[in-house]
């Protein structure tokens, strides 16, 4: 039961920090709040993120680049180009591929580089847009250690520590490859299922669907396509995004200060 509920801690900490910082906060800018809390939260996203910490800085740029050319030859990481390249098995493993060319992509942003190939299809180069880069926030020497190999091997040991002292039975411990990869795992449920199979409330000229897990709003991609700049990506009655209820608390205790607070 404690593997169990660390599992769960872990799964959904690590989400809400992404979809609050990297998501809603550096690539969206849909709240603003004080530089000591932006670094308070910087050290939240790398406490709970832990072995897959990314920059929030280059996720912020990721992303801005997947909006702006969504499923189009451009797009830095969409299942339809996978699919369309009609590689062997790649109906069936093609996320495997997209998540490599998406962390090829993210490490050149990351290094900095200005321009570099993106779409397994065309191999199109494509130049980073000055406008992507502003409004992010920047920690170099914390990223710099958040994303190195003695970080990420200290977050997979403690990881393995605690299996080793709470796990009953060695199939729990077939739950460890999660923990290290928790970033990724997020993000190609995101970035593979919500652009394949769902239901849609926008007809948005890609390929975003919704859809119907909890993953703190996250799961509402389609919505959040279709109005990228709201920050609830809930629609209808029966849709929750648990993540800006919590922001409308945080609103309203003066930590963050909503753009649009409904």
């Amino acid at each position: 039961m404690i593997i169990l509920l660390f599992f769960v801690a872990h799964w959904y900490l690590s989400l809400f920090f992404q979809t609050l910082i990297h998501h809603r906060y550096a690539a969206h800018n849909m709240f603003t709040m004080s530089k000591a809390w932006e670094k308070v939260f910087m050290f939240l996203s790398y406490i709970f993120q832990g072995s897959s910490y990314l920059s929030p800085r280059a996720y912020g740029i990721l992303h801005r680049m997947h909006h702006a050319n969504a499923d189009t030859d451009k797009d830095v990481h969409s299942p339809k180009h996978v699919i369309e390249e009609q590689k062997p098995m790649a109906k069936w493993f093609g996320f495997v591929w997209m998540m490599a060319e998406t962390a090829r992509i993210y490490d050149r942003i990351d290094k900095g580089f200005e321009k570099f190939k993106v779409n397994v299809v065309t191999e199109r180069n494509i130049v980073v847009p000055e406008t992507f880069k502003k409004n992010l926030p920047y920690y170099p020497k914390f990223d710099l250690w958040g994303q190195s190999l003695p970080s990420r091997l200290i977050w997979g040991s403690s990881y393995v520590l605690f299996y080793i002292f709470f796990a009953q039975s060695w199939v729990l411990f077939l739950l460890l490859p999660i923990h290290f990869m928790m970033g990724p795992v997020h993000g190609l449920i995101i970035n593979w299922f919500a652009h394949r199979k769902g239901y849609r409330n926008y007809k948005t000229k890609d390929t975003s669907v919704n859809l119907p897990i909890p993953m703190l709003g996250e799961n509402l991609h389609n919505n959040h396509h279709g109005e990228p700049a709201n920050a609830n990506f809930a629609r209808k009655v029966w849709e929750l995004d648990l993540t800006y209820q919590t922001m409308r608390l945080m609103h309203w205790a003066g930590i963050i200060q909503l753009k649009r607070a409904v």
